[in-house]
């Protein structure tokens, strides 16, 4: 990809959420169905990949809210992210099956859910409906909330692990 492809992206694609919450406004206006799934994506792996294409089949954008930096740190500790926000939301910005990109700087995204108003609410499977932050208000609004199922062994963690003990 050359330099201009990631401005292009990163002025199309990789938006500040209020001015998302704009953009989704015109595609709702041509009956488009908003979905949103969030998470800290560091080290983007087979188990994101199938995740991110299975909530895209859920509607018509697909919006990723991406936890910032230090984000992350608060829920991970401080030895993440191992991948930088902009590294992140570039790489998640450049799938095909993903729309938008937004960074967060909240431990959770109830504040950006509220912004953006989704149709549809994805999070994995490994969350149960009523753990689903932002899930009541979702539903609440006419909208749905979907789980969609985790690859067995993909997670950045794991690969982190993996790569300690070929590497030490």
């Amino acid at each position: 990809m050359c330099e201009a492809d990631l401005m292009e992206l990163r002025s199309t694609k990789i938006l500040a959420a209020a001015d998302l919450a704009e953009k989704l406004k015109a595609h709702r206006l041509g009956g488009k169905r908003v979905v949103f799934t969030n998470g800290c994506f560091d080290i983007l792996h087979v188990g994101h990949v199938r995740y991110l294409g299975a909530a895209s089949a859920e509607g018509d954008i697909l919006v990723v809210g991406l936890n910032s930096d230090g984000s992350v740190r608060s829920l991970k500790g401080a030895k993440r992210p191992i991948v930088s926000q902009d590294e992140r939301a570039e790489v998640l910005a450049a799938l095909g099956c993903v729309d938008y990109v937004t960074i967060f700087d909240e431990a959770d995204p109830l504040r950006l859910i509220q912004i953006l108003q989704p149709d549809v609410l994805i999070k994995g499977g490994d969350w149960e409906e009523d753990q689903i932050i932002g899930a009541d208000r979702v539903k609440a609004a006419g909208g749905q909330v979907r789980r969609v199922a985790v690859v067995p062994g993909a997670s950045t963690s794991g690969i982190v692990q993996r790569i300690l003990e070929k590497y030490r």
